[in-house]
């Protein structure tokens, strides 16, 4: 059974930390890749990052970058989400997703396995 299941979110205040984990089961991990998107209710689920666990590569939206940090531990079959310097605008539910075509790609379509999900809320 395909599972990916996302943990470390909470409440936050403004200009805190975060790392979120995403551990994946019953695929072939290093075979695919891995991103996070968030959503809040009302709007569109938007890509936050990716990385390929073929070669490393990563894609960060704009509104993350130099803030957030993606990376694998492939021996734990793990995705993490550093998240410094929160804003209340980060609020929303966090997903991890898994896309076969392994590689960093913010295409939402790409991805083929999906997690339930975590808050994370950010304070002002």
């Amino acid at each position: 059974e395909v599972q990916l299941v996302e943990s470390g979110g909470g409440l936050v205040q403004a200009g805190g930390s975060l790392r979120l984990s995403c551990v994946a089961s019953g695929f072939a991990f290093d075979d695919y890749g891995i991103g996070w998107f968030r959503q809040v209710p009302g709007k569109e689920r938007e890509v936050v990052s990716c990385i390929s666990n073929e070669d490393g590569s990563t894609y960060y939206a704009d509104s993350v970058k130099g803030r957030f940090t993606i990376f694998s531990d492939n021996a734990k079959n793990t995705v993490y989400l550093q998240m410094n310097s929160l804003k209340p605008e980060d609020t929303a539910v966090y997903y991890c997703a898994a896309a076969g075509i392994n590689i960093a790609t913010p295409e939402i379509d790409d991805y083929d396995f999906w997690g339930q999900g975590t808050q994370v809320t950010v304070s002002s």
